[in-house]
């Protein structure tokens, strides 16, 4: 990509951009030189378990390449923890006790006009810290609704990036935004987006990438959004129960992403359910949840 660049060819996000964005640990400091508040950090390197006792536990040790949905991350409490110590190369940062997790997208277009989209609340599966639940918009007061606007568009404007960028952030019970990390793309926290807002995610990507103006952001409907994931124990290809039951609660929509097997909590589609008020959302999502169920054709 960087040869395609050099020859005049527009590539976005750029080259410098996801190098950036690919080592987890360039990410933290770029965050950090540009004044982006994050959870204190070091790079690991040595004597792993000593340079973990010299940070202090609680500690979060992340994979600087490769890690996604949980994967390359290792949480600490005490030193008991450190056999499921990450054996990549790495670096650490202070456990934070967050209130909520929360995430804005930010679409930049090449001229630098931005657009956020409303902050959401993610909803984490324990264990395998994968997305189960986000709710749009985020139950926050509007002066942190506004703070963690403007801290994902100094994030998205520090790294100079062109298109849709969710970034991810802690709110902590005193209130302050930290920022988790960036994703260079249309993102798992936006899918509500299709049904809920203006403007898609997908298509306010395009619209940035290729110089059109950037469309609105406003929210038609409060939305409540869960992953379906593969069925513990089922593998195989997909096999997909529950979609008419799910269907006929009002305001939902299924997306399946028609990947080609299915494995455990592997993330095989979404669905978005729509209403005026947001805890009925909630509770309708929670009921999809009960009644979808993907298993595979090797495990029946």
């Amino acid at each position: 990509m960087i040869e395609l660049e050099r020859e005049g060819r527009r590539i976005h996000p750029s080259p410098k951009v996801l190098a950036v964005i690919q080592d987890k640990l360039t990410q933290k400091r770029l965050m950090r030189d540009a004044g982006i508040p994050t959870a204190d950090f070091v790079e690991v390197e040595g004597d792993l378990e000593k340079a973990l006792v010299d940070f202090g536990y609680p500690l979060v040790q992340k994979a600087r390449r490769g890690g996604y949905d949980g994967r390359g991350v290792a949480v600490m409490k005490t030193p008991d923890d450190f056999p499921r110590h990450l054996p990549v190369p790495s670096y650490v940062e202070r456990f934070v006790e967050a209130e909520k997790e929360i995430a804005v997208l930010v679409a930049r277009s090449g001229d630098g006009d931005t657009r956020c989209y409303p902050a959401v609340e993610m909803i984490f599966r324990p264990g395998e810290n994968v997305l189960d639940l986000l709710l749009a918009p985020a139950d926050l007061a509007d002066a942190l609704a506004a703070a963690a606007k403007e801290v994902a568009v100094r994030t998205v404007n520090a790294l100079g990036g062109v298109g849709i960028f969710g970034v991810e952030m802690f709110l902590t019970a005193n209130g302050r935004i930290l920022v988790n990390e960036v994703a260079p793309r249309t993102h798992n926290s936006g899918h509500y987006t299709i049904e809920s807002c203006m403007t898609d995610q997908f298509e306010q990507h395009l619209r940035a990438v290729i110089g059109l103006p950037l469309g609105a952001t406003d929210l038609i409907s409060p939305a409540a959004m869960i992953n379906i994931l593969g069925s513990p124990g089922h593998s195989g290809r997909p096999v997909i129960k529950g979609i008419a039951a799910s269907l006929a609660i009002a305001g939902a929509c299924i997306h399946i992403y028609g990947k080609a097997a299915t494995k455990p909590f592997r993330k095989m589609g979404d669905v978005t359910v729509l209403d005026a008020d947001i805890i009925a959302a909630r509770s309708k999502a929670e009921r999809v949840r009960e009644l979808l169920d993907i298993t595979g054709e090797d495990h029946p």
